[in-house]
């Protein structure tokens, strides 16, 4: 207060300003306070809610793609949860009944082996019936622990009435989808080399299978030329020395099950003599690479007997080098090519997918001498009874005794392993039941699927998973395993046919299972189901259904049997590794059922990974755990987290990224605190003004907020949800922040509280926190609805049942959007030129500042058009705007010139603005005319539009 004043006589002019009110303030300890309003929203039944509010409205449908019921979800589940969960609430406020039904895959190996730890295998301490029972609790238990963590999350969706592939009715669906395949012509049996992991004990689907780098035995064998002669007349010249066909391999276990040797019949090969320790000796390999063979074999001075192409040696019979009494025929295959190893590829049809169809065309036989612990069984013919591994050294010592080995060195090369036990997997036949993808065109129609009726996001995933089914094998759907839904097939003891009657008995099947759940088939004979005389003449199959049928299916087993569902779904959004996985096996069994996709849309995400690119694991040191990034961020912040990276790419995380997540969410948050403070006393009903009574400055921001609207609702739209943070978080600090909310401080604090000046400000704000609140819900959801009840005049308890607000449209004004972009240019020029005359002691702040200006015509016009509202705008005491002269300090905005001076005056003690009319009024010492006008008088006008 002035020093002129009478100390004795002092108003407290400041209790007359309308600060904001505490009531309005947003507390913190979010993470905290999200757990109590989770339990608030799902005692009121807010789910149900959602689905009341939408009733009749059309549907979008986002299937979910169902974990596993095994282990504590982890940054990768949160990234896909939430992602979902985004997806959901922005298209419930475009309007759509977009329900979510979250679902768990509960079936198989992992669930297996961790009840296999408390009780045993089956038939050692435990029943197969007991068995199954302690999986299906067990999975329970994993599902609850999941469900409670997914909750967490904010993610809404119908958490008690979720899908499991456990389910009794779903594990009958599950059986009928395998029913409608068999009918449809797909299904057929087969001995065919499929994955197979020797510590599972059973066979593996593609996706089960991941590539790590392994050391192997890598040998060249020589496979001896039964017939000279014969080879002579084909190669057109005298042969009389001892040949070997040399072949290559990194699996010496594979020899004994040898049965041909292929080549290509274009490629060129090479008849070639060399000198040995015991003589003269000739060998064959392709021309292409001949020099690694002879740097491989430390070859001396070799001699080209003749060239030729791989024609000329189909069905030359050749000596197995391991087993005496097998020759073994040169067969011409396509997959041959010239770029490694020697050429001639060693073919054994039991334990390859190549050699299988190479054999085929060949008439092979399909001998498999493995077992599936991996011993060899008595048609290996040698080394029967050990393991294949074991047996490796004493291959390459019987190959070298032999003289049939030509090199051998230990290589590191990628290899494919057991995603579960992380162990090598072989190639092995046995009698399986497989999807057959050509016989009936399932995958033609697969791929004209792919090219004609599905989106993809990004669009890359058309061209992965558009290649891997061009490339796939028959899609072997059998395992060996207890905890599974059943193959409810009966097959002819002789003919291996199956039973005429199979679509009626899967149905009756199917009826049992519902009521009784998979125990069903496995605990009754085979005589339950068919009649004496025929049950003499089949057998069960006691198989269990791929894992991947089961979720893989779900379209069929959830979306076509859920009232509130429909198929196709208009999304299926997954990581990346599900090109091989659920999105293939969904897509594969859709066509064979409805010969359609069962999806619209496939969306993929990228992995978690640390700033280097690498995944998270604890053993790197780069793994945090979940709780500590939502006790550090809370669910909000770790939604922020999901929305604010591009999933399109793999998605960093650290801590230094998880603290500049914290930094942007308190910017929003700070900035919808404001906006609800100012909103005090506002009552929209009686105080809200028509949009063209609001001053310019509130015009323009209503009009930024349309703008940024649509930017934020068509990245909804498009699923580009890091644009939505961008926009959003920009508004927050570039429009409000760092431009109109500054501005309007004044405004608010000091006008009359029922003035035309302050409520156009609350008018505009009221229409901005609806709209914000709104862009904001379907990512930081927790925030969004703590802020909802404090809207003034709020009448629905939920933002997440509302749909995009209806911002006012501005018309055209003397103050164009453009013009406005000046302006806030002009802003920024002078408040730098005013920090440097602060930093020279010219002034002590903005509004202890005189700004004068210099403008080109134009943008003095502009400037003059505000008239005294510009000092609001550039925030300072006294503006004076002039003709364009060489006059002050040039500035970045082109045509403008500033000189920052003191402001004439005294400091107003209320509103602080330095003005020569303060204390010139003798009954209201201290205060500057618009401050009396404010507190005594009828309040200030202001210019508006």
């Amino acid at each position: 207060m002035s020093d002129k004043q009478n100390p004795e006589n002092v108003v407290d002019y400041k209790a007359t300003l309308n600060l904001p009110g505490t009531e309005f303030a947003m507390k913190a300890n979010l993470a905290v306070r999200e757990v109590k309003w989770l339990e608030e929203w799902y005692a009121d039944n807010i789910y149900q809610r959602i689905r009341d509010s939408r009733i009749g409205k059309k549907k979008y449908i986002l299937h979910d793609g169902p974990p596993y019921a095994n282990g504590q979800i982890h940054l990768g589940h949160v990234v896909n949860k939430v992602l979902k969960d985004i997806i959901i609430k922005s298209r419930t406020l475009d309007g759509f009944d977009a329900p979510y039904v979250p679902g768990w895959d509960c079936h198989g190996l992992p669930i297996e082996l961790k009840v296999e730890e408390k009780v045993g295998k089956v038939g050692q301490k435990v029943d197969a019936t007991t068995f199954r029972k302690l999986c299906r609790e067990y999975a329970l238990k994993q599902v609850d622990l999941q469900r409670q963590d997914f909750k967490r999350l904010g993610i809404l969706g119908d958490w008690d009435n979720p899908y499991l592939t456990m389910n009794f009715k779903q594990e009958a669906d599950i059986v009928r989808a395998l029913g409608k395949i068999q009918k449809n012509g797909h299904i057929q049996p087969g001995l065919k080399p499929v994955n197979w992991c020797l510590d599972c004990g059973s066979a593996l689907a593609e996706a089960e299978v991941e590539y790590e780098d392994k050391k192997s035995e890598a040998i060249d064998v020589g496979f001896a030329v039964v017939d000279l002669n014969d080879l002579s007349k084909r190669l057109g010249v005298e042969v009389t020395t001892a040949t070997d066909m040399v072949i290559w391999t990194t699996t010496p276990w594979t020899i004994p099950a040898n049965q041909a040797v292929a080549v290509h019949a274009e490629i060129e090969y090479q008849l070639i003599e060399i000198d040995t320790d015991t003589g003269k000796q000739n060998i064959i390999f392709a021309k292409d690479l001949a020099q690694s063979a002879y740097e491989r074999y430390k070859l001396q001075n070799p001699k080209v007997i003749v060239n030729f192409v791989g024609e000329k040696l189909d069905q030359l019979q050749l000596q197995h080098p391991l087993i005496v009494e097998r020759q073994v025929p040169v067969i011409l295959g396509e997959h041959v090519v010239a770029t490694s190893g020697t050429g001639a590829v060693h073919t054994a049809p039991a334990h390859g997918v190549d050699d299988y169809k190479v054999g085929l065309q060949n008439n092979l036989p399909v001998e498999n001498p493995v077992g599936g612990n991996g011993v060899y069984l008595p048609a290996a013919s040698v080394f029967v009874g050990e393991h294949i591994y074991k047996a490796v050294p004493k291959i390459i010592d019987a190959l070298r005794e032999a003289g049939r080995l030509w090199a051998h060195e230990t290589i590191q090369h990628s290899y494919p392993h057991c995603w579960r036990h992380k162990t090598p997997i072989i190639f092995r036949a046995t009698p399986q039941w497989f999807i057959n993808m050509d016989q009936n065109g399932l995958r033609e129609g697969a791929l004209k699927s792919i090219e004609n009726d599905i989106k993809f996001v990004p669009n890359w995933g058309q061209s992965r998973i558009e290649s891997m089914i061009e490339g796939r094998p028959d899609w072997c759907i059998s395992r060996q395993r207890t905890w599974g839904v059943p193959i409810p097939f009966f097959v002819h003891k002789d003919t291996n046919e199956l039973h005429p009657r199979t679509p009626e008995i899967i149905e009756e099947v199917a009826q049992l299972i519902e009521k009784e759940g998979i125990d069903a088939w496995f605990t009754r004979d085979t005589d339950a189901f068919l009649s004496a005389e025929e049950a003499k003449e089949y057998n069960p199959v006691r198989d269990t259904l791929d894992v991947w049928f089961d979720s893989g299916t779900t379209h069929y087993a959830v979306l076509d049997q859920r009232e509130e569902l429909h198929s196709p779904a208009d999304l299926y959004l997954e990581g990346s590794d599900q090109h091989r996985g659920w999105f293939q096996s969904s897509l594969l069994t859709s066509m064979a059922i409805h010969n359609r996709a069962p999806y619209k849309t496939l969306l993929t995400h990228g992995f978690t990974v640390d700033e280097k690119g690498r995944k998270l694991s604890k053993s790197l040191g780069n793994y945090i755990p979940l709780e500590e990034i939502t006790k550090q961020l809370g669910a909000d912040g770790l939604r922020l987290y999901v929305a604010s990276s591009d999933y399109r790419y793999e998605i960093a995380a650290s801590k230094e990224i998880f603290s500049r997540v914290s930094d942007s969410y308190r910017r929003i948050r700070n900035t919808l605190r404001f906006l609800l403070a100012n909103l005090k006393g506002f009552e929209p009903s009686k105080d809200l003004l028509p949009v063209d009574q609001l001053i310019a400055l509130d015009q323009y921001i209503l009009q930024r907020a349309n703008d940024v609207q649509k930017t934020i609702v068509d990245a909804y739209n498009e699923m580009n949800f890091h644009t939505v943070c961008t926009a959003l978080t920009s508004f927050c600090i570039n429009d409000l922040g760092g431009f109109y909310l500054d501005i309007i401080k004044d405004r608010q604090y000091t006008t009359k509280a029922d003035s035309q000046a302050r409520h156009s400000a609350q008018t505009a704000l009221y229409h901005i926190v609806q709209a914000f609140v709104r862009w904001m819900s379907p990512i930081l959801s927790f925030t969004a609805q703590e802020a909802w009840p404090l809207i003034p005049e709020q009448s629905e308890k939920y933002v997440f049942t509302q749909t995009w607000y209806d911002l006012p449209q501005v018309a055209e004004n003397e103050i164009s959007e453009q013009a406005w972009q000046q302006l806030i240019q002009v802003k920024a020029a002078v408040n730098k030129q005013i920090e440097f005359a602060r930093n020279e002691k010219v002034v002590g702040g903005n509004l202890s500042a005189k700004v004068k200006i210099w403008a080109t015509p134009e943008l003095e016009k502009l400037l003059k058009s505000l008239e005294n509202e510009l000092r609001f705008v550039l925030i300072t005491s006294q503006v004076e705007v002039n003709a364009f002269a060489e006059e002050g300090k040039e500035t970045e905005v082109e045509g403008l010139r500033v000189e920052i001076l003191a402001a004439e005056g005294e400091k107003c003690v209320r509103c602080w603005h330095v003005l020569p009319d303060v204390n010139t009024h003798s009954e209201h010492p201290g205060l500057c005319s618009r401050c009396i006008i404010n507190v005594d008088g009828a309040g200030e006008e202001r210019k508006y539009a």
